[in-house]
């Protein structure tokens, strides 16, 4: 048994050195070491050594694997610093070379886009509402005219967190808290910038995007007023000599209400691709507060009158901007970003 111990210690030594990974060594260690190791496997056959030679074979075979543990380690620590040696003679630094200089932030073109929006709405008298991101229903539909049997509800794929609440599918809850945090108070000139939700993703919608919703409400306020309040905007936004179209459409909040276009700006109004020859781009929907939603948010329709609006930020950009794909503003990539500078 002592030749045989010999003739292990021999052959674990010699395989200790061949290995060449710290897989390998780690596969030297299982075979001779392990519990089914061979050096284990002689330990567990001691019963059959001769009484006299046990001591003596036991005091060996332990001696042995304390020297063959002792020898894997230093060689792992060595196969260790070889690798730490290579990664830095591949990762260290050249100080002759010359500085990079840091590029300097910028503003997202979509936040460029809602600072411009909000500077015109603001240069016209309104104020900006900011409003919570997780609605109630009775904010999110039913005061916005919009009872659980409404039609209208499917036309809005939502995410609902619990049956009551969801993440807001518009910004016109934020027009109700503001009228009813000034009723029966006038005028109200509210815009509510913010992020809304949808389940809606290709290349002209996000699941999330961005909406900025004006509200006024006053006394004898017409669709007339509303009117020149989007035209002057188109101008201000899109250049002076900008054209509105208004087409009737419906929204359970407002009556009348109407879908907005501009002249498009691609060929000023004669026709092209991207206005399919008709000469107009969509941008916004709008239209007169409807009473039923004037009496829930705490005025009297009879006295007061109102209108209301609402523009997708991303809509606006990709006009502006003339940007194809929508899900560019959310990618990250700094090739699109930096032509905005």
């Amino acid at each position: 048994m002592l030749d045989k111990l010999k003739e292990l210690e021999d052959e674990a030594r010699g395989k200790i050195e061949e290995a060449n990974s710290l897989d390998e060594l780690k596969e030297v260690k299982v075979l001779y070491l392990g519990k089914k190791g061979r050096l284990t496997a002689l330990l567990r056959s001691l019963g059959s050594a001769p009484p006299e030679d046990r001591p003596v074979i036991g005091k060996k075979a332990n001696a042995l694997r304390q020297e063959l543990e002792q020898a894997i380690e230093r060689k792992e620590k060595s196969m260790h610093d070889e690798q730490k040696k290579g990664k830095w003679e591949q990762e260290r630094i050249d100080v002759t070379l010359p500085g990079r200089p840091a590029s300097p932030g910028q503003k997202h073109p979509l936040t460029m886009i809602n600072d411009e929006i909000k500077e015109i709405f603001l240069g016209l008298g309104f104020q900006v509402a900011h409003g919570p991101d997780i609605e109630s229903e009775y904010y999110n539909f039913e005061a916005l005219n919009i009872p659980a049997d409404h039609p209208a509800r499917d036309m809005q794929d939502s995410f609902y967190i619990t049956p009551q609440f969801l993440l807001r599918t518009h910004t016109s809850p934020v027009q109700i808290r503001a009228m009813e945090k000034r009723a029966p108070k006038l005028p109200v000139r509210v815009i509510a910038p913010g992020k809304v939700y949808r389940r809606d993703d290709d290349a002209t919608h996000s699941p999330m995007f961005h909406q900025v919703e004006g509200l006024a409400v006053d006394r004898d306020i017409t669709f007339a007023d509303l009117k020149g309040t989007l035209l002057l905007f188109a101008r201000e936004m899109f250049g002076a000599d900008q054209k509105i179209r208004l087409r009737p459409s419906f929204f359970p909040f407002t009556e009348p209400s109407a879908e907005v276009d501009i002249s498009c700006i691609m060929c000023g109004g004669e026709g092209c691709r991207v206005c399919s020859e008709t000469g107009w781009l969509e941008i916004l929907g709008a239209g007169m507060v409807h009473p039923r939603v004037l009496q829930i948010a705490g005025y009297n329709p009879r006295e007061v009158t109102g209108f209301a609006f609402g523009m997708g930020v991303e809509r606006i950009a990709m006009l502006k901007y003339g940007i194809g794909d929508l899900r560019l503003f959310f990618s990250n990539d700094l090739r699109f970003l930096k032509q905005f500078s």
